[in-house]
């Protein structure tokens, strides 16, 4: 973190905001934390006062987490949403995907996850719990649909598609921008544009992806 930030935890349990506070609270770079017990009450925070992260429950009285995040993103609020949650259901991570979270965060990980969840948000990156972003892997594996179809594919530019596809191949990054007469630093920041995009997170996710696609990727 390379600033103080503010915090607001959104979860009707007071138990889990606690255990969350606590985790959170020796961080020396965060200056508040908040906390709200429903959806509408963390709404009407955020249009009064500024914050870096909202950490948010799913299932909630009043609104939900996933209304919440929509409601954040019309009005146009800067707030990231990371929602911390105890569901593994893939409908449910692609409602919240969509609904503009940049953070998937299971509860049983949190106390390991959280502060590199949030580090990658506030870096501009998603981070997903290691067992959900496993779906998209899965996903493309078991799919009969045009590579193009699988979910954000189509938001790569050629020259990422061209690097995905060296990825798949299992060359190193310097070996990479020797055939492509680039810089190591330029493929790694398409490395990273690209897992973005596709909202993978992790050291080994973007290459699984690539591996599990290879025979896609032209």
């Amino acid at each position: 973190m390379k600033k103080r930030i503010k915090i607001l935890i959104v979860d009707d349990h007071p138990l889990m905001r606690k255990g969350i506070r606590a985790v959170l609270e020796d961080e020396t770079k965060i200056e508040m934390i908040t906390e709200a017990d429903n959806g509408e009450a963390a709404f009407d925070r955020l249009r009064k006062e500024s914050y870096d992260i909202a950490l948010v429950d799913i299932e909630m009285p009043k609104l939900g987490g996933i209304g919440l995040s929509q409601k954040i993103a019309a009005e146009k609020i800067k707030t990231k949403i990371i929602f911390l949650t105890m569901h593994k259901d893939e409908d449910i991570f692609d409602q919240a995907m969509n609904a503009g979270a940049s953070g998937y965060l299971l509860k049983e990980n949190a106390a390991e996850d959280i502060l590199n969840c949030i580090n990658a948000v506030l870096d501009g990156e998603y981070f997903i719990s290691p067992a959900i972003s496993g779906f998209l892997v899965r996903r493309s594996r078991k799919s009969n649909e045009p590579f193009s179809a699988i979910p954000y594919v189509d938001e790569l530019t050629k020259a990422e598609r061209i690097i995905l596809k060296l990825i798949s191949e299992e060359k190193t990054s310097q070996q990479i921008a020797d055939e492509l007469h680039v810089s190591p630093k330029t493929i790694e920041n398409h490395r990273n544009n690209i897992s973005k995009k596709l909202h993978l997170s992790g050291t080994h996710s973007l290459l699984k992806f690539a591996l599990a696609n290879k025979d896609r990727l032209k």
